[in-house]
């Protein structure tokens, strides 16, 4: 492999989160007296800052009513988020794998960096990964190159050794924004066709296909 280090996304490419971010949701719109949606429509949104994926669910954009959501989102998160995060089979033994061949991993989500820490120790995984940029850590969320190129700098890397691995085209958008190598996996809500549109070095179905070969 001619990389030294492969950096991720987390939701849909290390991780099934479903459960969680639906309930999640569902509970602050119940507490909003607004109107659940359908799994796909809210699964759709992973990988937007939470204030953009309510405005893009409900149309509605008043500061109050999204500032309200994130708190009740987040009460409902701290709950249940990362007991009800699953991660894929094949996620260790690739982190596991990538570690024994001595490269460098990071992870660059939109979500908090606690969470995935908190998720990662729960999985016995966290000392797999060398570097986690969450939303906390950048000015502008993803596809801004911000935190793929925080990652970057953090672990004195050249951007053409990098490999960024995603299942969205939010993804697909950061790497091309940050000028890195970018790998989709197709474990999310978007379609391989999907992805063509944008500069990738390999589209593939799991994590397995693209390092155990």
């Amino acid at each position: 492999m001619k990389y030294t280090t492969i950096i991720f996304d987390f939701d849909y490419t290390l991780a099934d989160t479903t459960k969680g971010i639906i309930s999640s949701f569902n509970y602050a719109f119940s507490k909003l007296d607004i109107p659940s949606f359908d799994h796909e429509s809210i699964k759709r949104t992973v990988g937007l800052p939470l204030n953009k994926a309510f405005v893009q669910l409900t149309n509605n954009e008043n500061e109050i009513f999204i500032n309200r959501f994130l708190s009740l989102f987040r009460e409902k998160a701290n709950e249940v988020m990362s007991k009800d995060t699953i991660l894929y089979a094949d996620t260790l033994n690739t982190l596991q794998l990538l570690r024994k061949s001595g490269l460098n991993t990071g992870i660059v989500t939109t979500k908090n960096r606690f969470r995935i820490v908190e998720t990662l120790n729960l999985h016995g995984g966290l000392d797999l990964i060398d570097i986690i940029v969450g939303g906390e850590d950048v000015e502008v969320p993803k596809p801004s190159p911000e935190g793929l190129l925080l990652a970057i700098d953090i672990l004195n890397e050249k951007r053409d050794n990098v490999l960024y691995i995603g299942d969205s085209l939010i993804d697909a958008k950061t790497a091309l924004a940050a000028n890195v190598d970018f790998a989709a996996v197709t474990t999310g809500t978007t379609k391989e066709t999907e992805f063509l549109q944008y500069p990738y070095v390999k589209i593939v179905k799991n994590l397995s296909e693209l390092f155990n070969e």
